[in-house]
């Protein structure tokens, strides 16, 4: 497979239009949803793709952060394909409506979407799946969260321990929700590939439609570079109707190239790379300042907490910010301050102001 050297085309928009509210699980008003793009079917995306010899661009599940105004973001502007909630914990999703609220909200704008789940057991994977089957394009277990106290609680990376109980997941969800729901399950390696590959293979035959290899051991940090070659391995174990996606270390286009050419993977998903630069995709070397207004639209919009959206901003301007600018930027405490600082400093046009979201230089005033 290659990757063209043009990624596709950003979506036409028209910034005069309202935007369309925002639903969650819990709203009646909502029911049945009505959601078109979050609906999508995430196996004819790949199949297309395949045909097209290029790879889907995947923004992979980050705690906090791929909530709804990022995702919006990166995916009706900036050529991502798909995109993951942040990891929720099936337990808590299940039994309280304010974390149902607090973690999944969706739009008519939204997606193709996975919502990913941190589960221990059937039970929990199932019971959290039937709240949001209707409003996303797909599912997703997590075997390869690292955090020590998530471990403890059986969920994550210690899952790749677990094969047993993955394969229990995936099979019970798959009797349970038989087609009408792709099952995706992200895995870590081990340091033994063969061990890898079966984990593969039976997960494959359990019942998934996708597995994403995150292609570092449990402990390792992300200094370490990723073994494509367990990718590569995982993709020619499995049946060719099993899409793999290949995880980790993709900060531009051409990182997306090596990796398909390396591993042979049908999809390339980047984390840190997109929240340096959410245009990566989109073949930018480094965040266009209309991105920044994009976000700021959309946070002010949909809502989403102050510490997620700084965050965004401080990594999106490493290019745009010295480091002793970036580091005032941090100690803002809200939005008006937030607000204030970034107007004193840059041309920030917003939603409905004529060039808002036009401009690919840095928007500093002159």
């Amino acid at each position: 497979m290659t990757v063209p050297h043009k990624p596709p085309a950003p979506l036409a928009h028209d910034y005069s239009l309202p935007l369309p509210r925002a639903i969650t699980v819990d709203d009646p008003e909502t029911l049945p949803p009505t959601c078109e793009p979050c609906k999508t079917c995430i196996l004819s995306l790949f199949a297309k793709a395949r045909s097209e010899n290029r790879p889907l661009y995947i923004a992979a599940p980050m705690v906090r952060y791929t909530r709804l105004p990022f995702r919006l973001l990166i995916q009706r502007h900036f050529a991502v394909d798909v995109a993951y909630t942040p990891m929720m914990i099936a337990r808590e999703f299940k039994n309280s409506k304010y974390a149902r609220e607090a973690d999944f909200s969706t739009c008519k704008l939204d997606g193709p979407v996975i919502a990913q789940f941190g589960a221990p057991n059937a039970d929990e994977l199932i019971d959290a799946t039937e709240f949001v089957k209707e409003y996303v394009a797909g599912v997703g277990l997590n075997c390869g969260c690292p955090i020590k106290e998530q471990n403890q609680a059986g969920i994550g990376a210690v899952l790749m321990q677990r094969i047993e109980v993955v394969e229990s997941m995936v099979r019970d969800a798959r009797e349970k929700f038989g087609r009408s729901v792709v099952l995706d399950v992200k895995i870590r390696i081990h340091s033994d590939l063969d061990r890898t590959v079966d984990f593969a293979k039976r997960v494959a035959a359990a019942g998934a439609d996708i597995i994403t290899v995150h292609g570092r051991l449990h402990k390792q940090r992300n200094s370490v570079p990723p073994n494509l070659e367990a990718v590569r391995r995982v993709r020619e174990a499995v049946p060719r109707e099993i899409y793999v996606v290949a995880n980790g270390d993709c900060f531009v286009l051409a990182d997306a190239k090596k990796i398909v050419e390396v591993t042979g993977a049908d999809g390339v998903m980047a984390a840190r790379g997109l929240l340096q630069n959410p245009a990566l995709f989109a073949g930018y070397e480094n965040t266009p300042w209309k991105a920044v207004e994009l976000l700021w639209a959309y946070a002010m919009e949909y809502g989403s907490p102050f510490k997620n959206i700084q965050y965004l901003i401080v990594e999106m301007t490493q290019g745009l910010l010295t480091k002793q600018e970036r580091a005032d930027l941090r100690l803002v405490k809200n939005y008006q301050q937030m607000e204030e600082w970034l107007d004193e400093r840059f041309i920030m046009k917003r939603r409905g102001e004529v060039g808002f979201a036009e401009r690919d230089f840095d928007g500093y005033r002159r």
